[in-house]
C-alpha cells in the first residue's frame, strides 16, 4: 500500500511522504523480531540471533548470525548500535551481562562493543538523541518503575533515569526519540506504550503495541513493527505506519 500525505508550505499544497513506507522484511527467521531501525536508505532488523539489513522494500542486502540475545537497535553516524544481554533478564539478583554491540551500517561487520554493567536487569533496547544513548531493558516482577540508563557517545555512564511508569512486563523492550519525547514499547496483556518527556517524567501510558520496534519517520509519524512466530514456519517482521494520537498514544494508519 502506498500512502501519501499533504504538506502546506508558504501557502501552497505539496505532496509529501515519509522517508520510509510500510514494508515486510523478506525471509523467515528462527527467533522473533526484537527491534528495527532505519539509516540512510536501509532498514536494520534484529531477530534475536540474526542481524539483517534490507533496502526500503524489504529485500535482504546483508544478514549475519549474532549471539543471543541481541535486542532492539538504533542507527547513528553510519553505525548500528544493538542492546545485548548474555546473562539472565528480569532477576532482582541482578544476573544480567549487558553490552552494546556496534556494527558497520555498510556491511554489518563488528566495529566495537561496550560493557554497560549498570543495566543490571538485562539490556534490551537502545535509542540515541542529542549526544546521548539511552539503554533500557528488563525489570523484575513487582517493580513499580522502569529505568533508562544514560551514556555519552563514548559509552561512559552518566546516570540512571527513573521512569514512574508502574510495572510493565519484563521492563522496556524498544525505544525511540521523536516529537520531543522518548517512546518506549513494552510487553504485557495488553501491551503498553510509554511516552516520556526529556526529563523522564512520565507523560502517558497507553495500550498500544510497539514492543517489537518503533522507528521515527517524521516528528509525528512512526513505523511500528509487527511480527509472526511459528515453530514450524519461523518468524517474520514487517513495519506499519502510525501517527501520534493524544488519547491513544499512536494510531495505525495502514491496517494492523
Amino acid at each position: 500500500m502506498h500512502l501519501s500525505f499533504i504538506l502546506v508550505v508558504t501557502g501552497t499544497v505539496q505532496a509529501a511522504e515519509p522517508s520510509f513506507q510500510p514494508v515486510k522484511c523478506d525471509g523467515t527467521y528462527k527467533q522473533h523480531l526484537q527491534g528495527v531501525c532505519t539509516g540512510e536508505d536501509s532498514i536494520f532488523w534484529c531477530f534475536t540471533s540474526q542481524l539483517v539489513k534490507t533496502d526500503r522494500n524489504g529485500k535482504v542486502l546483508k544478514q549475519i548470525p549474532v549471539q543471543a540475545h541481541h535486542g532492539d537497535l538504533c542507527f547513528h553516524s553510519g553505525k548500528v548500535f544493538v542492546a545485548v544481554n548474555f546473562g539472565t533478564f528480569n532477576r532482582a539478583e541482578e544476573q544480567a551481562d549487558s553490552w552494546v554491540y556496534v556494527y558497520s551500517g555498510d556491511d554489518l561487520s563488528l566495529v566495537t562493543k561496550h560493557s554497560v554493567p549498570e543495566v543490571v536487569y538485562g539490556a534490551g533496547g537502545i535509542a540515541y538523541h542529542d549526544g546521548k544513548f539511552i539503554v533500557v531493558g528488563g525489570l523484575p516482577p513487582g517493580f513499580e518503575e522502569n529505568y533508562a540508563y544514560e551514556y555519552d557517545e563514548q559509552f561512559m555512564f552518566v546516570k540512571k533515569n527513573v521512569v514512574t511508569s508502574g510495572y510493565t512486563l519484563m521492563g522496556i523492550q524498544t525505544a525511540a526519540f521523536a516529537d520531543g519525547y522518548w517512546w518506549f514499547g513494552c510487553y504485557g496483556d495488553p501491551k503498553i506504550l510509554l511516552k516520556v518527556d526529556e526529563s523522564f517524567e512520565k507523560v502517558g501510558r497507553f495500550e498500544f503495541d510497539c514492543s517489537l520496534g518503533i522507528v521515527p519517520v517524521t516528528d509525528r509519524q512512526f513505523l511500528v513493527a509487527r511480527g509472526t512466530s511459528s515453530k514450524d514456519k519461523g518468524c517474520t517482521g514487517r513495519l506499519s505506519l502510525a501517527q501520534t494520537d493524544p488519547k491513544q498514544g499512536l494510531t495505525i494508519l495502514d491496517g494492523d
